[in-house]
């Protein structure tokens, strides 16, 4: 684990860091600064690709683009946008559409005398991509740092690109896939890149129209279904976490199911959009470490490639905010404001986005016990966690049992063990509250994988289409895990093991 201090370009502080606020003139002065990024050519570095983050569904407010856009109708940016004159009867906004972060979704601009669209918030106007030019520029842009070396790109909320906005049809709109399929033949074929699309409305059903193997689209999509499964239907992430182990399993079962032969799976718990894994799924006090190896084991022994966000390697919590003022992300401020506009308790919002809000996963990383967790030497954008002096990287990794070291064997375990990769998946348990359990086979290799979730102890039959013999722990985040020859596992709180054969 590296720090890395970057000399930061301008960023739009209104957009949180979400928009982009150039797409060009930041190249040449990155191509100073960087030279050429590692590719698979360059020995130093080959181990090591760089994945950027792409978030052309929209872009800053502050963007060279838009601000041309909101001079003049008869700039050829003006089109990069969605915009739409009042209406007649009533001279304001053309209809009733709301912003994801709150607010409306059209928003005014007086020096052209339209309403421009913005799905998130006003901060992030939306860029038109049925507009061909606008296309052209930003293919332009993916080849520039393609050209560069880059690994490829996580693309953010891809699915919007092919939106109808007057249909109100956002999420995987009709010209979704045409956009990317161009995208691809423009930037992305016959380079040796991986890309991962944010598609918070994919399937298992129609997963494979943006991954499988005769689509020429995407590598992989993140999806968002056993994430959305624990938000309160109506609150969404400001309600209380409704998280469910059976319907988590049964979810991600239904994606290894629908993957298993053509498409590719991602593997996550935790991104900057979302709670800290350990708060969320399972014990972020006295069973911290045990529920951070845990989670890590059960989740990227799956089928697909794991996707590990800072901080989840020494097992980081959620943070308490006791105050309004305290909250930094642009989706809190303004649901709050809509949310106790409509009636509901300020307190309980507050607590609602404790628990699930974004800003969770965005306090600095905690590098040591020192001055805002090592992050810097000045005042950080939003508040360290407290608990940082007892939860940091130099203490975990000083630890040879700490969870950093867990995730290295883990790593190495992946590395060693083909099924892994290759293998089949069969669910085990799968009504069971508390206990998630999987065998992958391949080749005469198997793996079994078990994990619970209870605060409690916990007792299971090993099935007999497993067999009790012949395994061998590989990897465990308690020393006393073993089955027994009555076949039965007794697990410990929170205890997790992934056992071999053939290996």
């Amino acid at each position: 684990m590296t720090r890395f201090d970057v000399a930061r370009t301008q960023q739009p502080k209104s957009t949180a860091a979400y928009g982009s606020l150039r797409f060009g003139p930041l190249r040449y002065q990155l191509k100073r600064t960087i030279g050429m990024l590692p590719t698979p050519d360059n020995s130093e570095c080959s181990r090591h690709r760089i994945v950027m983050d792409l978030v052309v569904n929209h872009c800053s407010s502050d963007h060279a683009w838009f601000q041309r856009a909101c001079e003049t109708r008869d700039c050829p940016e003006h089109d990069y946008f969605y915009w739409r004159d009042p209406q007649p009867s009533t001279n304001g906004p053309p209809d009733d559409q709301r912003a994801c972060f709150g607010g409306p979704a059209w928003v005014w601009v007086e020096s052209v005398g339209r309403y421009y669209y913005a799905h998130f918030g006003a901060q992030q106007p939306d860029l038109n991509w049925h507009n061909p030019a606008l296309r052209h520029d930003i293919y332009d842009m993916m080849n520039w740092w393609l050209d560069k070396g880059i690994g490829g790109f996580r693309m953010d909320v891809i699915e919007l690109i092919g939106k109808d906005v007057d249909a109100r049809h956002y999420y995987e709109g009709p010209d979704v896939h045409r956009f990317i399929r161009e995208m691809h033949q423009k930037c992305l074929k016959g380079r040796d890149v991986m890309t991962v699309g944010e598609t918070w409305a994919a399937t298992p059903d129609t997963a494979l129209g943006y991954c499988g193997r005769d689509r020429a689209e995407l590598d992989m999509v993140f999806n968002f279904n056993h994430i959305q499964a624990a938000w309160d239907p109506h609150q969404g992430r400001f309600g209380p976490n409704l998280f469910d182990l059976v319907t988590h399993k049964m979810i991600l079962n239904d994606w290894q199911v629908a993957l298993a032969e053509d498409g590719w799976n991602s593997l996550y718990l935790s991104n900057h959009d979302l709670p800290r894994p350990v708060s969320h799924y399972a014990d972020d006090g006295d069973y911290r470490v045990r529920s951070a190896k845990m989670l890590g084991l059960v989740t990227h022994m799956m089928k697909g490639t794991p996707f590990i966000y800072q901080g989840e390697e020494i097992g980081m919590t959620n943070v308490r905010f006791d105050r309004f003022e305290q909250f930094r992300d642009i989706e809190t401020l303004g649901q709050f404001k809509d949310q106790i506009a409509a009636g509901k308790d300020p307190q309980a919002f507050i607590d609602g986005a404790n628990a699930n809000g974004r800003d969770n996963a965005r306090t600095p990383m905690q590098w040591d016990a020192g001055h805002a967790a090592g992050f810097t030497q000045g005042m950080p954008w939003i508040d360290v966690n407290p608990n940082h002096r007892s939860i940091n990287v130099v203490q975990d990794r000083a630890d040879p049992d700490g969870v950093f070291a867990f995730y290295r064997n883990m790593i190495a375990l992946r590395r060693n063990a083909p099924v892994i990769t290759h293998g089949d998946f069969t669910l085990l348990y799968d009504e069971h509250p508390d206990v998630f359990a999987y065998i992958r086979r391949w080749q005469g290799q198997e793996l079994l994988v078990v994990a619970s979730f209870a605060a409690t102890s916990v007792e299971v039959k090993v099935p007999d289409a497993v067999g009790a013999d012949g395994w061998t722990c590989l990897l465990s985040n308690l020393p006393s895990i073993k089955i027994g020859a009555d076949r039965k596992l007794r697990l410990a709180p929170f205890a997790a093991a992934a056992w071999g054969k053939g290996i």
